[in-house]
């Protein structure tokens, strides 16, 4: 089949899918063959053998996430490896890493934890963005695994520790920053069947959604951390303010690049 053919079809297959269905034949075409979309623009007349290219189509078909299927996600423009039972990053992601930053600025070599790390995504671009001394934990070890994988790839595998444990409970060093991208839908949230095929530990935070993030504040709290970033649902502004506000915080709020709240930054008042 040609490789314009081979696409065709596959657009027709996946169009009830996604809203850019010529784009994601496209990318499964790309990881087939390894290959460019310049070489896919210039060889559309080009003969191949394309039944491991529909078998790919077909694992779409099956609302196998694509990061899965491709073995890689974008964030911040770098490409980082993803596999099955392990969070997709989310380019929302982005703005998390943008206000620890900011947070890190006030220290000169900042000791920062992170709950949770999945694909090790944040505490990877904080040592590629700051001096910090970083330690992320997650309970997945598979996660913890590709995280590993993730941060030797950028060459910062000796700039971050990563533990097998809940929250932060292996870690008995001073923290100055917490950050977490936690599990917080709600249970009975209606998810798409391309996001029920990611781990529902990452997930789901509850039966309200928000029990996690809460955990993250009095840990914060209990262990004089002064300052916390976290990742949130969009509508979980007035309980993460409520609960900020009566365990001794000052707080901000972000929103995401489509205008929904987000996140969260706070300070822990002297």
């Amino acid at each position: 089949m040609k490789v314009e053919e081979a696409l065709k079809e596959a657009s027709l297959r996946l169009s009830s899918l996604c809203q850019n269905p010529s784009r994601v034949a496209k990318i499964l075409l790309m990881n087939y063959l390894d290959v460019s979309i310049e070489w896919v623009f210039l060889n559309q007349k080009n003969e191949f053998d394309e039944s491991g290219y529909f078998a790919l189509v077909k694992r779409y078909e099956n609302y196998e996430p694509l990061e899965y299927i491709t073995g890689k996600a974008s964030f911040y423009g770098l490409d980082f490896y993803v596999e099955s039972g392990v969070l997709i990053p989310r380019p929302e992601t982005e703005i998390l890493v943008d206000k620890v930053m900011e947070i890190s600025r006030e220290y000169n070599e900042p000791k920062i934890a992170e709950i949770g790390t999945g694909s090790g995504i944040i505490s990877i671009m904080l040592a590629l963005k700051t001096k910090a001394n970083i330690v992320a934990t997650d309970i997945n070890e598979k996660a913890l695994i590709l995280a590993k994988k993730n941060a030797d790839k950028f060459d910062v595998g000796g700039r971050i520790k990563f533990l097998n444990c809940s929250y932060v409970d292996e870690i008995l060093e001073d923290i100055d920053i917490l950050v977490s991208n936690p599990p917080y839908i709600a249970r009975s949230y209606k998810l798409s069947k391309f996001v029920l095929n990611e781990p529902e530990s990452a997930l789901f935070g509850g039966e309200i959604g928000d029990e996690i993030l809460k955990d993250i504040i009095l840990i914060a709290k209990d262990r004089n951390i002064k300052n916390i970033a976290c990742e949130m649902g969009y509508d979980q502004k007035a309980s993460m303010q409520k609960f900020l506000e009566a365990n001794g915080f000052e707080y901000s709020f972000y929103k995401d690049l489509a205008g929904f709240d987000r996140g969260f930054c706070a300070k822990l008042k002297i």
